[in-house]
């Protein structure tokens, strides 16, 4: 058998391969600061765009980086409600229209629960 064998090697324990021949990718240390004071440093290529902000390792606060990157401010969209989207697909008057009917069949026991459809004494003497 070969000497380089497999056999009774952990699972994910050691890596059979060297590094001979191997040219490695350009990093750089990006320094961060957490509020709580810690410091830190993160290894990053070179390449990579640098975030404004990273997790401190030790007390997971936001920490900022101490090359003086700003986090870009998030514009945020007011809240939708449902008044906004109604009005984005009827007017107004579409809506006082459509109302006014819906209250006309209410009222007339058309639609509706039924406990609110109490039989008056005109339907009783008609229907014995």
């Amino acid at each position: 058998m070969a000497e380089r064998t497999l056999r009774g090697a952990r699972l994910g324990g050691q890596s059979f391969e060297d590094e001979r021949g191997i040219e490695f990718a350009a990093r750089q240390q990006v320094g961060y600061a957490c509020p709580r004071g810690h410091t830190f440093e993160i290894t990053m290529s070179v390449e990579a765009e640098i975030p404004a902000t990273w997790e401190c390792p030790r007390c997971g606060a936001e920490s900022l980086s101490v090359d003086g990157i700003q986090p870009e401010e998030k514009v945020e969209k007011p809240a939708r409600t449902h008044w906004d989207m109604l009005l984005e697909r009827r007017s107004v008057d579409e809506l006082e229209v459509i109302l006014t009917e819906r209250l006309e069949l209410l009222r007339g026991g058309e639609i509706g629960p039924a406990h609110l459809h109490r039989p008056t004494k005109s339907r009783k003497k008609s229907n014995a």
